[in-house]
């Protein structure tokens, strides 16, 4: 059986936050390798949630190599995930 972290219902802040969105990534990045686009893709949705939570100075501390993967390369095979004005 599973076990659940400490405080698991409390939401995360500061390191610990920017923690679980370098590890979400990372597991998406497992997936990916994998040929695994489902789960690829849920747990990419995950990552880019708390991505988007954390603040400018926080967001420089996620490995650069996790950013780029997050942002441009799984942007370009499962779709721009913010919206873009069409211009």
């Amino acid at each position: 059986m599973a076990t659940r972290r400490p405080n698991a219902d409390k939401p995360l802040t500061g390191a610990a936050l920017v923690k679980e969105v370098g590890r979400r990534i990372r597991v998406a990045r497992s997936y990916w390798d994998a040929h695994n686009n489902r789960a690829c893709r849920v747990e990419r949705e995950k990552a880019m949630a708390l991505y988007e939570t954390l603040s400018a100075p926080e967001r420089e501390t996620v490995p650069q190599v996790l950013r780029v993967w997050l942002r441009y390369r799984s942007d370009k095979y499962f779709g721009a995930h913010r919206t873009s004005p069409k211009g």
